[in-house]
């Protein structure tokens, strides 16, 4: 984020239960419930900026409603856009930055999303760090090579390619991206987002990368002692 750019702004708010974006990453959403769809032509009208905010899963089932957000998410762009002839969306929302959210604004009756007023966040970024942030990198890869290659020789193939792809990246983003792309429960996801720069970010999810590991050793060492 710009130095000169405000770090108090309102955003539109889409509460998923099991989406979190993180920021230099993308993902694909398809917006059919008439309240988002709203929400996306009045950004459409605007800057294209929402922000992504994630339900803990004991709520997820207020999701027809208002309920309950972490008060961390991640602002996005809309990126790509398809309007469906029955005014559905298929959109590509690329993140921006992460936000605390301060408030919620009252709505109006003829406002059926929910707007919050945020605070924009600044990543941690020290250059001394550097040289840390490359050995967390590396043993992210390391983890992630593990826990694939305890599923199948795909997936062992799959985790060769992904590494490839990210190895190119900077810092920043490389932790993003592996944080966007694996599969961990929203929680796990929404403490990887909540980590104060790569660094953390990198930290945390080694930590998530060992326990999926650990998990998958006790499971085959519980099947073995079952045969």
């Amino acid at each position: 984020m710009p130095a000169d750019e405000p770090r108090i702004r309102t955003l539109p708010l889409f509460p998923l239960a099991q989406v979190v974006l993180f920021p230099r990453a993308r993902v694909p959403l398809h917006v059919f419930e008439p309240r988002y769809r709203h929400m996306i032509a009045a950004v459409l009208d605007a800057d294209r900026q929402l922000g992504m905010v994630a339900v803990p899963p004991e709520h997820a089932d207020e999701l027809a409603g208002d309920p309950p957000l972490y008060s961390v998410g991640c602002a996005g762009v809309i990126r790509e856009l398809e309007r469906l002839a029955d005014g559905r969306y298929n959109l590509v929302l690329a993140g921006s930055g992460r936000f605390r959210i301060r408030r919620e604004l009252p709505r109006p009756g003829d406002r059926s999303y929910r707007i919050a007023e945020v605070e924009l966040l600044v990543d941690a970024c020290e250059p001394a760090e550097a040289s840390r942030i490359g050995a967390l990198r590396g043993r992210s890869v390391e983890l992630l090579a593990e826990l694939l290659e305890r599923g199948d020789a795909a997936a062992a193939r799959r985790s060769e390619l992904l590494a490839r792809r990210l190895a190119s990246l900077d810092d920043a983003t490389f932790a993003d991206a592996l944080c966007q792309t694996l599969s961990f429960p929203t929680p796990e996801k929404q403490g990887l987002l909540e980590a104060d720069g790569a660094a953390a970010r990198l930290e945390s999810l080694i930590q998530c990368l060992r326990f999926r590991i650990a998990e998958r050793v006790g499971g085959s060492q519980h099947t073995r002692t079952l045969q």
